[in-house]
């Protein structure tokens, strides 16, 4: 089903463990759904760095071999689902480069906007790259600083970026993370006994037995090294900006993002939705697998009984060959089914995080009224999607978002429910617990916290004019 936003990236980095190629292995694997083009690790002995990357799963790229190829004790990995730049081996992370402060290797999880502009500078001047990744922008900015070290040069670099960032540097002798001003990407720090984990989500640290200790703050650099862990906060202080869709969507429900439990969050969204937008049905079904919890809250507080009415194949690959005879919505069914005696018959209230296109929408209204639903009720846990996201996240343009090109009736029509109910911006930020001034909402308001690409503030221009109300 393509007809979602897509995960961004995920970063793992850990100090002072035996087998810490392996405990980063694990800890990708756990935070495999933020992306899935390609993977890498880099592992450091004390004196030298070696990097191990490729295009694919984490469980397919590395091996019992490829993880002896990383002997140390400290190691940051990275899984990749490209926002900025192509897709090939060359983009994959982390990158290592060898400059005058030494080797270094850096992950990102982020965006930043205006990497571009900087990187035809540096080509002007001479620079070259060997990716798309404005991420190799800031190791330029590093290998051509005049600080004494790396993690001098660092917030240096930084401090001229404007988005997002969640980022893990290693070297050497020292494992170093850093995290925007405005805090838009997940962060957060673990311990293992006397071993240092930070990793974008924390159902990382379950699977190796660490323990969640606190989140990385926005704006703070923690350093880890022989003489233990140091932080400092040398980034300009600003408004901070939670992406809210970690909660929505992308996180897994047991991890703990900004201090909050996802899965209660999404638990609290179902139950004001019911509140907000009741329907009279029979049946309260997820659209699996990120609906489910949103469902699980809106049945508990309907009081409708909750059914799991539609079955998700989760050994769906990334391609699939089509019968050269058309099969309705096969795209959708192959990855979706129906429980026709969980449906049939009955009034249905479908509950899903969010729409972006409607296509798949669509597809599996048709699907549930052709299992034999006499009514289709439509939810969504989130408020109308009307404008991009430039701070990590792949979404459409807006012209290719369905919130912004119709009003809400219009959507129901196309998708074809008998009812279509979106939850406030309001409710979901109260189900989250996170302070309105301290989120970035700007996919469902177009209101950006920071300044955005010229190409883009353009884009968006010409595209933002009034949608009509309902």
């Amino acid at each position: 089903m393509t007809d979602k936003f897509r995960d961004e990236c995920g970063v793992f980095g850990i100090y002072g463990h035996a087998e810490a190629a392996r405990l980063t292995y694990l800890g990708l694997y756990a935070l495999q759904h933020r992306g899935q083009e390609s993977c890498g690790i880099v592992s450091s002995d004390g004196s030298e760095l070696r990097s191990e990357r490729a295009m694919g799963l984490v469980s397919d790229v590395f091996d019992q071999t490829s993880l002896d190829r990383l002997p140390g004790a400290s190691a940051i990995g990275h899984v990749r689902y490209s926002t900025a730049g192509e897709v090939s081996i060359r983009e994959a992370q982390p990158f290592l480069v060898a400059c005058q402060h030494g080797q270094i290797a850096v992950c990102h999880n982020g965006n930043l906007p205006f990497a571009t502009e900087e990187r035809k500078r540096l080509e002007r001047e001479g620079a070259i790259f060997s990716s798309t990744s404005d991420t190799e922008v800031i190791l330029h900015g590093i290998a051509r600083s005049r600080s004494q070290s790396v993690r001098e040069a660092i917030p240096e670099v930084l401090c001229e970026m404007e988005g997002a960032f969640s980022m893990l540097f290693l070297t050497p002798d020292s494992l170093i993370a850093i995290r925007d001003a405005r805090g838009f990407r997940p962060l957060a720090l673990g311990r293992l006994d006397d071993t240092w984990i930070i990793a974008s989500e924390t159902c990382a640290f379950d699977l190796i037995d660490a323990e969640y200790v606190r989140d990385v703050e926005p704006g703070e650099m923690i350093v880890v090294d022989e003489d233990g862990l140091h932080s400092s906060f040398p980034l300009p202080p600003r408004t901070h900006s939670m992406c809210i869709f970690e909660h929505v969507y992308f996180a897994r429900p047991d991890s703990v993002i900004y201090g909050q439990s996802v899965n209660e969050s999404r638990h609290k969204m179902g139950k004001r939705l019911a509140i907000e937008q009741p329907a009279e049905a029979d049946v309260v079904v997820p659209v699996p697998d990120s609906g489910v919890a949103a469902a699980i809250g809106y049945a508990a507080q309907s009081k409708i009984n909750y059914r799991q009415g539609l079955v998700r194949n989760h050994y769906v690959g990334r391609t699939f060959i089509e019968p050269k005879q058309s099969i309705r919505s096969f795209g959708v069914r192959i990855k979706l089914n129906p429980v026709r005696h969980l449906i049939k018959g009955r009034r249905v209230v479908l509950v899903d995080d969010s729409i972006v296109r409607g296509t798949t929408s669509k597809k599996i209204v048709r699907m549930v009224r052709e299992a034999g639903a006499t009514e289709v009720h439509m939810r969504i846990s989130c408020p109308p999607t009307v404008s991009p996201c430039f701070y990590g996240v792949d979404t459409p343009n807006r012209s290719d978002l369905i919130a912004a090109q119709m009003p809400v009736e219009e959507i129901r029509r196309f998708i074809e429910a008998d009812s279509l109910g979106y939850l406030s911006l309001e409710g979901m930020l109260a189900a989250t617990g996170i302070k309105p001034d301290a989120s970035c909402v700007a996919c469902w308001t177009g209101h950006y916290p920071t300044r955005i690409t010229r190409e883009a503030e353009t884009m968006f221009a010409r595209e933002h004019e009034p949608v009509p109300s309902d």
